[in-house]
């Protein structure tokens, strides 16, 4: 019985050799024979020894599959390659036909080992930062094998579905209209400033990277060996890289949402100095609209989604869904003819000193929750919300009706106080709530808690926390970076009692503006306390040292 070759279908990445898997370089060097594109072969010849070499020209595509298939059935091994990923418009798919066309089944047929490698979204992203950080596509421009009005009404869905659009083999020699075009459909639905990324030869000598915007594409050299990486509504520059925006908007900064923050704002230092620490180099804001958490299927009823057989389908009943003057109108706010559901995560409270919640407070909750949203009670007297909603300003504006403190959660600053004894011991409930106003949902380089305390009991556990403030006969004690967890937990350190309550507020937000603006990303403030030695004049110890303090109400 004549023994059965085997086809390796390689894809070797970008082209440089750092980029190739080890499983590619094994295939290769395995091979008998090494099939491919010229340039592609060009590209891997430090990696070939003895290898018998055949290469052919571009648009030999099916000739270099019918070799490859008839001498692997002649008992070689053979290694087709191609650049970035084999299955992402390589040889992998053509190979396949051509053995399906000789009646080939994998149990009795040639072996077939699919390797795969990095595709030019990937390898090109990864130069222009992180532009493919949500829902995304890959378009091919080029009109050899697919009609040019098929191309268009998948722009035309991906552009108006808000997808991250790579496009493939944009422009050559003789075909340069279709790029034209392309950027037309686009304009349509998006701001002619969206960020747009040009990456020739990723990896290769003759690298060539440029960010430039949806209106002025064409003003730049893009050829065959171009990827164009479109961004979506919310993608943003900043410091020369392309970021698109992923996950929950749960950085809002709730205590001025009649200015709610995009994106862009707030991944800025005002509003996030942990994460970036100075503006991009215009200095201007970057972005379009909202997040959004789309993707095509959301476009389709049920029935759609099930029914449709192929993309051409599916683009044309996106299509017809879209209301065009509408969203020409509204574009900023609207993909595919309706406002787009974001989750938007926030936390609320009755207030820093009240703990009691009213019935019409509750029913408000359920209101604005819903059946599709989540409340989740915390130790720290707070809903957390999580509410699928297109309009994040009428859900604040419900919850603000009904007499609620809300705050934003995640690496945030958040205010903790007992209940004062049911508010009986009311001294020092103006400084908590001054606190909460002028500090609460800071954003930090990690969550942090001030626990204030009434009076000398101590009873909510103030000292537990990152900012311990104690009230007590008149003045405020004040301790520093508790760690309230884990196997080496412990208090915070004492450093300082008799504080004058009309100096509080303004020390407590001079230690924490210090923490923001020196904390390295995620470092705890035990940490930072433990690291930077001295902050605003109080001195970390590794052994705490004893404040002698006159005997608490209950005599301990």
């Amino acid at each position: 019985m004549e023994q059965k070759g085997k086809l390796f279908i390689v894809g070797f990445g970008p082209g440089h050799f750092e980029h190739i898997t080890a499983r590619a370089k094994e295939a290769l060097q395995e091979s008998d024979m090494i099939i491919g594109y010229k340039t592609y072969v060009e590209l891997i010849q430090g990696l070939i020894d003895d290898q018998e070499i055949v290469s052919t020209g571009m648009t030999e595509e099916v000739s270099r599959a019918q070799e490859a298939v008839k001498q692997a059935e002649r008992g070689k091994k053979v290694a087709v390659i191609s650049s970035g990923d084999a299955g992402v418009y390589g040889m992998a798919g053509l190979v396949f036909e051509v053995l399906i066309e000789k009646g080939w089944k994998e149990e009795t047929g040639v072996a077939v080992e699919i390797i795969p490698g990095i595709s030019a979204i990937n390898s090109c992203a990864s130069l222009l930062g992180a532009p493919v950080m949500h829902d995304a596509c890959t378009i091919s421009l080029s009109d050899h094998l697919t009609p040019w009005s098929l191309i268009e009404k998948r722009v035309e869905a991906a552009a108006q579905a808000d997808f991250v659009i790579a496009l493939y083999n944009p422009k050559s020699g003789r075909r340069t209209r279709q790029i034209v075009e392309t950027q037309k459909i686009l304009l349509k639905y998006r701001d002619p400033k969206t960020p747009v990324g040009l990456v020739k030869s990723a990896y290769r000598e003759r690298q060539q990277v440029v960010i430039t915007n949806l209106e002025e594409m064409l003003d730049h050299d893009i050829g065959m060996l171009t990827t164009v990486i479109i961004g979506n509504s919310s993608t943003f520059l900043y410091d020369g890289k392309m970021i698109t925006p992923r996950g929950y908007q749960r950085k809002y900064t709730l205590n001025s949402e009649k200015q709610r923050l995009k994106p862009h704002q707030r991944l800025s230092r005002e509003a996030e100095p942990w994460a970036l620490s100075q503006e991009d180099e215009t200095g201007e804001s970057q972005t379009g609209n909202e997040r959004k958490e789309s993707t095509m299927a959301a476009l389709l009823p049920p029935k759609s989604k099930t029914d449709a057989n192929d993309s051409l389908e599916l683009a044309l009943e996106a299509l017809g869904m879209v209301d065009k003057e509408e969203r020409s109108a509204e574009k900023s706010f609207i993909t595919a003819g309706q406002p787009i559901e974001s989750i938007f995560e926030l936390a609320v409270s009755p207030g820093v000193a009240n703990k009691r919640f009213t019935p019409e407070q509750m029913i408000t909750l359920a209101e604005v929750v819903g059946s599709n949203g989540s409340m989740e009670y915390t130790p720290n007297h707070q809903i957390v919300l999580r509410i699928p909603t297109t309009d994040p300003d009428m859900v604040t504006e419900k919850l603000h009706s009904a007499g609620f403190l809300l705050m934003p959660i995640g690496d945030v600053l958040t205010v903790k106080a007992c209940d004062f004894c049911d508010g009986e011991k009311a001294e020092s409930i103006p400084y908590a709530e001054e606190l909460q106003e002028r500090l609460g949902g800071m954003a930090l380089p990690k969550e942090m808690n001030i626990g204030f305390n009434g009076c000398g009991m101590a009873c909510y556990k103030a000292v537990m926390e990152d900012i311990g403030i104690v009230y007590r006969k008149g003045k405020f004690d004040l301790f520093l970076g508790a760690k309230p967890a884990g196997r080496t937990a412990h208090p915070a350190q004492p450093v300082a009692e008799g504080i004058e309550p009309d100096q509080l507020v303004d020390l407590v937000a001079d230690i924490i503006e210090f923490y923001q603006e020196k904390g390295h990303p995620n470092e705890r403030f035990y940490k930072f306390f433990k690291r930077v030695k001295e902050i605003k004049g109080f001195k970390h110890q590794e052994i705490a040292p004893k404040i002698k303090l006159e005997p608490a109400p209950c005599g301990e």
